[in-house]
């Protein structure tokens, strides 16, 4: 399969790349996102040593690699003797001319050695930065890569010279996966999936979603079966106490009080494993868009934003006994009765990130800064666009119906954009209505006379 996607990280290591001079990048993101791919097409044609750590001593590591080291630049003596310090190593790559080397894995090699981030700094100082070495250290611990590599109070703080956050895949590069899927079925696909590459391709295009999700998700030999809990038992020391939390974030219990009452942790504990969640990228925390300082705000809620955990821990985990006994027909059909819902805030999803892009891509008459959801105890709406430079806001909803939309949404939608507090008095007001089943004619002859557009699927009719 093609490389999908990743344009501009790959152009930034290729530009660091060209200055023929030390580098140090960390890239980092979640499993599965395709940072190891994103590095292999980069150095596909350029000398490199790429070097996967694992679970075993720093010392049994160092000789791996001291072998590696020694294949690629045919030195017998390197190659059987290996390096019996790391100093040696670095000491060695100095004088070497331009390569990629790529410690793919990193935080392994720091639970092996924690002196590891003090003996690569060393190793940096006063060896590779005048060398003409590229090195990468890859990471999927989150957590660890911004501690132990980035963080203020690591010993490597201060000398990298790029880094990466590598995040899932937006729908519309998603779609490259399945090009020859319409819209419902790529948007049914990426509603289990994400953006994560991994997931992506376990889906085949050339079956049903029903099918894909009895061989691929439900039945318990698949590799997506088990992968949530794969992760989190990676990751985590207490993975029992966050199934609880993602279990309930799933049911669409969001608040903090919801979550206490539905877990029974006191809320300091909740609080401390939310935070938890969300420097691993599977839970965050949404504040209604309008909100000046997003942190200090009481309206926040919580959400899963990896849609593979939240598919998973609403139709999955719940039903594992039943999985295990060999009833997958039992509990496919409970996704079944349960899909329409669950896909319809994924299309809700998609609707704001398509008008951001849209905005910035000039298909929009408006340029907008961020796109997120309103909320009130009155009044919800699916979309609120805001355009600082020139007061514009943006008000949407979307619908995952049988039946095309009804004038009555759009009245319904103007009298709830009244109640938004944002540059009242200078701003201008526009209209975006998505539907999966088309529109009303009325709502057709309204988008000719008003500021509004309307989205059938992913096709934008403007005035």
């Amino acid at each position: 399969m093609k490389f999908i996607d990743r344009i501009e990280p790959l152009a930034f290591l290729n530009r660091q790349y060209a200055e023929r001079r030390a580098q140090f990048i960390a890239i980092y993101g979640k499993r599965r996102v395709g940072k190891t791919e994103l590095v292999k097409q980069f150095f596909a044609d350029k000398p490199h040593i790429y070097f996967l750590a694992d679970k075993t001593s720093a010392h049994d590591q160092l000789k791996t690699l001291s072998t590696k080291i020694g294949e690629f630049y045919q030195d017998s003596f390197v190659g059987e003797r290996g390096f019996g310090k790391w100093e040696q190593l670095f000491a060695y790559l100095r004088t070497k001319e331009q390569f990629v080397w790529i410690i793919d894995e990193f935080p392994y090699l720091v639970e092996a050695d924690p002196a590891i981030p003090s003996l690569f700094q060393k190793g940096w100082d006063e060896y590779l930065k005048d060398s003409q070495v590229f090195l990468i250290l890859l990471g999927s611990s989150i957590g660890m890569m911004e501690t132990e590599v980035l963080g203020y109070r690591s010993p490597l703080y201060g000398r990298r010279t790029g880094q990466l956050l590598l995040h899932p895949l937006d729908f519309t590069d998603a779609r490259q996966f399945y090009p020859r899927l319409n819209f419902e079925e790529t948007l049914s696909f990426y509603a289990v999936c994400g953006g994560v590459p991994a997931y992506l391709r376990e889906l085949k295009p050339q079956v049903d979603l029903w099918t894909n999700l009895r061989e691929r998700v439900l039945s318990p030999s698949a590799f997506l079966y088990p992968e949530p809990e794969f992760i989190l038992r990676e990751e985590l020391r207490e993975p029992r106490n966050y199934f609880a939390i993602l279990k309930a974030l799933a049911a669409g219990k969001t608040r903090i009080g919801e979550l206490v009452n539905e877990t029974g942790f006191p809320k300091s504990k909740l609080t401390k494993y939310l935070s938890v969640l969300t420097d691993l990228k599977i839970v965050e925390r949404e504040v209604p868009v309008t909100e000046e300082k997003p942190e200090k705000s009481k309206r926040g809620v919580y959400q899963l934003t990896d849609y593979f955990f939240r598919f998973w821990f609403e139709f999955v985990f719940p039903h594992r006994g039943d999985l295990e006994g060999g009833e997958v027909e039992t509990v496919l059909k409970k996704i079944k009765q349960g899909f329409p819902l669950y896909v319809s805030t994924v299309y809700e999803h998609v609707a704001r990130e398509s008008t951001l892009v849209w905005s910035r891509q000039g298909k929009l008459p408006f340029r907008l800064n961020r796109v997120g959801r309103y909320w009130e105890k009155e009044a919800e709406i699916d979309l609120v666009g805001l355009g600082e430079e020139n007061d514009v806001v943006v008000f949407g909803e979307a619908k995952w119906t049988n039946k095309p939309m009804s004038i009555g949404i759009f009245e319904q939608l103007k009298q709830k954009a009244k109640r938004v507090t944002w540059k009242n008095e200078t701003r201008h007001e526009f209209y975006i209505l998505f539907s999966r089943s088309g529109f009303s004619d009325e709502l057709k002859t309204r988008a000719k006379t008003e500021s509004l557009f309307l989205v059938e699927g992913d096709r934008l009719y403007p005035k």
